[in-house]
């Protein structure tokens, strides 16, 4: 695949990040988009939900879905940034921005966040700021007290150590993630949640 494919990604990315309308994620778009195509010149790790997040994508109705559907080789997918998280095989990460990323930034990070069909991803809060943009799929959403739906296009803004949860239904989700503030992944939480039981 050549250079154009996976800058036609990293561009529907940062053109995302810009419409967040925050001083951070204009950071972070800029960054993104001042790299050029050499910042994702590398095939990504292979997956074993790949089947399933290209024909999510290729649903979506969202430009930026269909310019990371033909970019998709270049994603490196199981980089997880965090050590805690659901024990099972739910969700898959591609760290695409940060300390130890493709795409070099201390005090960033952003990339993408893949949740399985039928898959509940518990209360979990952090001391980074955190935006999601639902690019594929759709999943009911928890942040603080309130549960919606959400779809591609919509936008979900998490303020820091505010508890938040995902709950997919007959599809997945996939989606864009950003952090700013204090980006250490040191004080991931998972939280007590009635939803998940507890560990014999």
């Amino acid at each position: 695949m050549g250079n154009t494919a996976h800058m036609g990604a990293i561009t529907a990315l940062a053109d995302l990040l810009h419409s967040e309308n925050r001083p951070e994620a204009t950071q972070t778009a800029q960054l993104l988009a001042s790299l050029g195509p050499s910042a994702l010149a590398t095939p990504g790790q292979s997956c074993p939900f790949h089947a399933e997040m290209c024909a999510l994508l290729a649903q979506s109705p969202l430009p930026a879905a269909q310019a990371l559907l033909q970019g998709f080789a270049h994603i490196p997918w199981g980089t997880n940034p965090v050590s805690t998280g659901p024990a099972q095989p739910i969700f898959a990460v591609a760290e695409l921005l940060g300390d130890s990323a493709p795409i070099t930034a201390l005090n960033l990070r952003m990339g993408l966040f893949y949740q399985t069909a039928n898959a509940y991803y518990g209360l979990h809060d952090h001391p980074a700021d955190e935006t999601y943009t639902i690019l594929a799929g759709s999943a009911h959403w928890t942040a603080g007290d309130t549960t919606t739906w959400k779809k591609p296009g919509d936008m979900i803004h998490h303020p820091s150590m505010l508890p938040h949860a995902f709950r997919t239904g007959r599809q997945g989700v996939l989606a864009m993630w950003r952090w700013s503030g204090d980006v250490s992944t040191q004080n991931y939480r998972m939280l007590d949640d009635p939803l998940v039981p507890l560990a014999s």
